[in-house]
Order: structure tokens, then C-alpha cells, then sequence
């Protein structure tokens, strides 16, 4: 593939571009890559998009220390290896490694809880860039400032590299369930509201309004199956992330390509019972339950 036709994206693009791009991924899977071999098998997959990292969670969570923003050169590999978009992590506050990797072409920026935090109190300006950024939330004054900020899709958190879909449910029905109370409420009520989500008025304000967040919403941490899948579907997001789930399986294409197809079919049971049989092992996985609270990754971020 010629990479001479990735490049940063202007600085003058609007948030409305940004957030458009977005769109285009509706309905869609991404999934965690970690070389070209990875790449293929979930462009081959069906999947909208990749993020390239070094580790998935599942080995960042394991081997602990400090996660960092990628090596450019394998994230640039990965890039040649797919026509896909291609994403790629910062760490929360790390504007420096947010401004490599627009330089070098990315088509999307997640400023992930999933790696060390490097600013205890301060998100990226996301508006001071020209590539669309991802970010994470656990409820919905939580994704309305990471929007304020400038994200232009957001993704409900989850707990990353467990295996464990329960974490991934309890922050998407916290988001849905937030928007289903915002709905109910007079007008003369939402500045206290927005006061009490910690959010921005205006965002609060337009959520009322569409009655879901203003950008697109995936799922993602801990969907490991087709019927994982399925479920934050069914729920009421609009795709989801998967990585460790999927190459920590015994049969990686099988059940990536399988995923991908629940998540279109997320409402028919019948194929869902069908995608599901014969995928080999699934990831062993860690119980979400039993972590302590330092070795969550959702509360990284606020």
C-alpha cells in the first residue's frame, strides 16, 4: 500500500469534520493490532479500523510498568500493512505524543486510560488539532467534557484486557441511563444538572435535544465473544472495540471475523448461535470483580 497519502490532517479541520469521520464507522468493530499480522487478519475480519499499539491490554495489565505511546515505526508498518483507518494511543495529558502521532498520519488519536497517565489533572486540548480524537467515559458527564475538550467520539470504558464484558455493561448503561434521565427533565433544570455532571451546558443542552451524546458512542473493555458483542449492541451503542479478546484466543481469525459479523446481526439469535459455535478457546480472562481499585484502568481519567 503507497503511505504517501497518509498525512496529518490539516489544523483548520472543524469539529464537524472530525465528528463526521467518526460517523463512518457506525456498526462497525475496531480492534487492538500489535504488528501487520494482526492488521491483516482484522482488515480480512470485516473490521472498520485498527489500534495500533505495542501491547495489548491484556499483556499492558500482566506485565505492568509504565505504557507508553507506541514506537512511530510499528505504528507506521501497520499502517502500510491495511486500507483501513489506523488509531493509535497517548497517554491522558500527553499532548507531545498526541502532536507524533498526527505527524506521522494517523487517522485517529485515543487518549486511553489503558496507557500511564502522564497529566494527574489536565485532558488534551483536543481542539488544537486537526486529527479526530477518541477518548473513554464511564458516565455521562464524563464523555460531555471529554467532548467539551474536543473528542469526537467517545467510547464507554470498560475494564480492558479482563475478558470481563460486566464492566463494559455497567458504563454503557450508565451513559444510555444518564441521556434517559437528561430527557425527563424541564429546561429550567438542566444548568443545575450540567452543574451537577460536571459538564458543559451547551453540550448538555444538545444531548437533551438528539436524546444520545452528540458524537459517536462504541463500546469497548472486556468483549471477548460474539454474544459480548451482541449485548452492548443491543444495549444501544453504536459499534464496539476489541483487542485482547480476540488475539488472546486460540483462533484469532475465526472468532475476529465472528465478531464482526454479531455485530451487524446483533438482533437475530438464530446467527448469533451460529457465529458463536466452534471458535476455538476464548482468553482466559480476569474476573472485573476482583481487581483491587489501583489495578483498575477505567478510573484513570475523570
Amino acid at each position: 500500500m503507497d503511505t504517501s497519502r497518509r498525512r496529518a490532517p490539516e489544523r483548520s479541520s472543524s469539529f464537524t469534520v472530525k465528528s463526521g469521520l467518526a460517523q463512518m464507522l457506525k456498526g462497525g468493530v475496531i480492534m487492538d493490532v500489535v504488528s501487520t499480522e494482526h492488521a491483516v487478519i482484522a482488515e480480512e475480519a470485516g473490521a472498520v479500523a485498527v489500534m495500533a499499539l505495542e501491547r495489548v491490554p491484556a499483556d499492558i495489565r500482566a506485565q505492568g510498568g509504565v505504557a507508553r505511546m507506541s514506537d512511530p515505526g510499528l505504528i507506521r508498518e501497520i499502517m502500510a500493512s491495511v486500507s483501513i483507518p489506523v488509531m493509535a494511543k497517548c497517554r491522558i495529558g500527553h499532548f507531545v505524543e498526541a502532536q507524533i502521532l498526527e505527524a506521522i498520519g494517523v487517522d485517529y488519536v485515543d487518549e486511553s486510560e489503558v496507557l500511564t497517565p502522564a497529566d494527574e489533572n489536565h485532558h488534551i486540548n483536543k481542539h488544537a488539532f486537526g486529527v479526530p480524537f477518541v477518548c473513554g467515559c464511564r458516565n455521562l458527564g464524563e464523555a460531555l467534557r471529554r467532548i467539551g475538550e474536543g473528542a469526537a467520539m467517545i467510547r464507554t470504558k470498560g475494564e480492558a484486557g479482563t475478558g470481563d464484558v460486566v464492566e463494559a455493561v455497567r458504563h454503557a448503561r450508565a451513559v444510555l441511563g444518564d441521556i434517559r434521565t437528561l430527557q425527563t427533565k424541564p429546561d429550567e433544570e438542566l444548568m443545575a444538572y450540567a452543574k451537577e455532571l460536571g459538564a458543559p451546558f451547551e453540550l448538555v443542552k444538545q444531548t437533551k435535544a438528539l436524546g444520545r451524546l452528540p458524537v459517536v458512542n462504541f463500546a469497548a473493555g472486556g468483549i471477548a465473544t460474539p454474544a459480548d458483542a451482541a449485548l452492548m449492541m443491543q444495549l444501544g451503542v453504536d459499534g464496539v472495540f476489541v483487542g485482547s479478546g480476540i488475539f488472546k484466543s486460540s483462533e484469532p481469525a475465526r472468532r475476529a471475523k465472528a465478531i464482526v459479523e454479531a455485530t451487524t446481526h446483533y438482533r437475530n439469535p438464530g446467527i448469533l448461535a451460529e457465529l458463536s459455535a466452534n471458535l476455538g478457546l476464548p482468553m482466559s480472562g480476569i474476573s472485573a470483580a476482583g481487581l483491587a481499585d489501583h489495578e483498575k484502568l477505567a478510573g484513570r481519567g475523570w
